[in-house]
């Protein structure tokens, strides 16, 4: 038989204490999931903040790369920059971001201290490409002033294309055009008018000069080079024996280099002498397209210009382009030959006729494309 469990009575007015309970439910009395929570956000938040500073560190270094890339594509484009000596470098990252051969100044600065080089820059003039990356435009100023570039002038091409060959040299607009208005002393001017701009006298060839050289001392070197040619090849008398001055005969001959469309010129020549010999207009295109061109109207075979050999007799008032070496020996000496015509064919090729009717079958047979525009 089970005895009864004895009790324990409390007194009245006794106050009955609890049994210890413990904290927020854990044995320990510790919340050890806020506690592991805390720590799991103080761990993901480290790796977070490194992880934000990795990716600032990489994206900082593409940004830095992009800003030492080349500014443009064309590997012919130079820009004509003069640094003065002890100008400092932060100075000459400016100097050349403002005349946009560079991205960024401050890439500048810090790739040449990076890279050690802040000491070597030289003062100097300098034809820069903006096709050229920060370091290599650096490599280039670690060159000095013993720096050259090329310069070509291409046969066939007029004044206002050779302005643009000296621009793109880097020279500015406003020295090539000074240059361009200015007087030159030269056997070579000795019959051109005083009123005739420089048309057909910069000689073609290609040019080195050394990076200081001004837009007039490059003209006066071509002038120089034009002189010698003429007088090697005796022209001036070769061309007083066709009766032309030696300015005429320039004119003739860019003409035919105009015309040209290969080994021909002397065989073009020749028709141009017979013509005149007869009294016949010169009758040739490119002379009313090069005014017109010029003066910016519409190409018209009955332009009312003296430029227009179409409708007026002997030569035009003055050069049309640069004649190349092989135009002026073929005015000094054409071929033989009784042909009264000629025309350059869809095929590039020149086509001879001596007479109206073979010039038209030329046309049908030859010319269904050239011929018919202007």
């Amino acid at each position: 038989m089970d005895k009864p469990k004895p009790t324990i009575e409390t007194p009245v007015g006794t106050v009955q204490t609890p049994a210890p309970q413990p904290i927020e439910s854990s044995p320990t009395g510790l919340n050890l999931k806020k506690s592991l929570n805390r720590k799991k956000i103080w761990l993901f938040g480290g790796i977070g903040l490194l992880i934000l500073i990795i990716g600032v560190a990489i994206g900082g270094w593409f940004v830095y790369q992009y800003h030492l890339s080349p500014l443009g594509t064309d590997k012919n484009e130079k820009i004509k920059v003069t640094i003065a000596p002890n100008t400092t470098p932060a100075a000459i990252g400016e100097l050349l971001e403002e005349n946009k051969v560079i991205r960024s100044d401050q890439a500048f600065t810090i790739y040449t201290r990076l890279s050690g080089t802040q000491g070597s820059l030289q003062a100097g003039t300098y034809r820069l490409s903006p096709a050229e990356s920060t370091p290599e435009i650096v490599d280039h100023l670690k060159n000095g002033n013993v720096d050259t570039f090329d310069i070509t002038f291409i046969p066939g091409k007029t004044l206002a294309e050779n302005r643009k060959v000296l621009i793109k040299a880097g020279y500015t607009e406003t020295e090539v055009d000074a240059a361009l208005k200015a007087t030159y002393t030269s056997p070579l001017f000795e019959t051109k008018p005083a009123s005739a701009d420089l048309e057909g006298y910069i000689f073609p060839d290609t040019y080195k000069f050394g990076s200081g050289a001004t837009v007039a001392e490059i003209l006066q070197y071509t002038f120089e080079t034009y002189a010698e040619v003429i007088e090697t090849n005796g022209f001036v008398a070769k061309f007083k024996a066709r009766d032309l001055t030696l300015y005429q005969g320039i004119t003739l001959a860019s003409i035919i280099e105009r015309e040209s469309s290969g080994n021909d010129k002397a065989q073009i020549a020749q028709v141009f002498f017979k013509r005149m010999a007869e009294g016949m207009v010169l009758g040739s295109d490119v002379t009313y397209q090069y005014i017109a061109d010029k003066t910016g109207v519409a190409r018209d075979p009955n332009l009312d210009s003296p430029y227009n050999t179409r409708r007026f007799g002997g030569l035009p008032p003055g050069p049309i382009a640069t004649p190349g070496l092989a135009a002026l020996k073929a005015v000094a000496d054409p071929a033989d030959g009784d042909f009264l015509f000629f025309l350059s064919g869809d095929d590039d090729i020149t086509y001879f006729a001596r007479n109206n009717a073979e010039h038209d079958q030329n046309v049908i047979d030859h010319c269904k494309v050239k011929c018919s525009t202007l």
